[in-house]
């Protein structure tokens, strides 16, 4: 095995065990020798958003959508790492591709922001 893939595996081992801060250490390492590891950059965008580092998040979810642009979890993190930046109206893009690549993931679809509710209704019923 590669050093990096053990660098991989120490940091999604973090991951699992609740430890996104140490995760950070191993997968930034793993990263800056295959940086264009889709894996890589999804672990690490999934620890950054779990100890608050959005911006960083959104940059590595970015990051894995050049290198996969039909990454259905790419774009859910994405969208989430967006969020929580007061990005709404971009993350909720994000959240519906997200969900139009994997519909029966329920969580996708529960995440798309109404975005809409302030504005008139002028296509009721439509596309329903």
């Amino acid at each position: 095995m590669s050093e990096t893939y053990d660098l991989y595996q120490q940091g999604r081992a973090h991951l699992r065990k609740g430890r996104a801060a140490q995760a950070t250490v191993a997968l930034e390492k793993a990263k800056r020798r295959e940086p264009d590891k889709a894996s890589i950059r999804e672990a690490l965008g999934i620890a950054y958003l779990r100890i608050q580092r959005y911006e960083e998040a959104e940059q590595e979810f970015r990051a894995l959508l050049e290198l996969s642009p039909a990454d259905h979890y790419g774009h859910y993190g994405l969208g989430r790492a967006l969020e929580k930046q007061g990005k709404e109206s971009e993350a909720n893009g994000h959240f519906k591709l997200a969900s139009s690549l994997r519909p029966q993931n329920e969580h996708y679809a529960s995440r798309i922001l109404d975005l809409d509710h302030d504005q008139p209704d002028t296509a009721a019923g439509e596309g329903e």
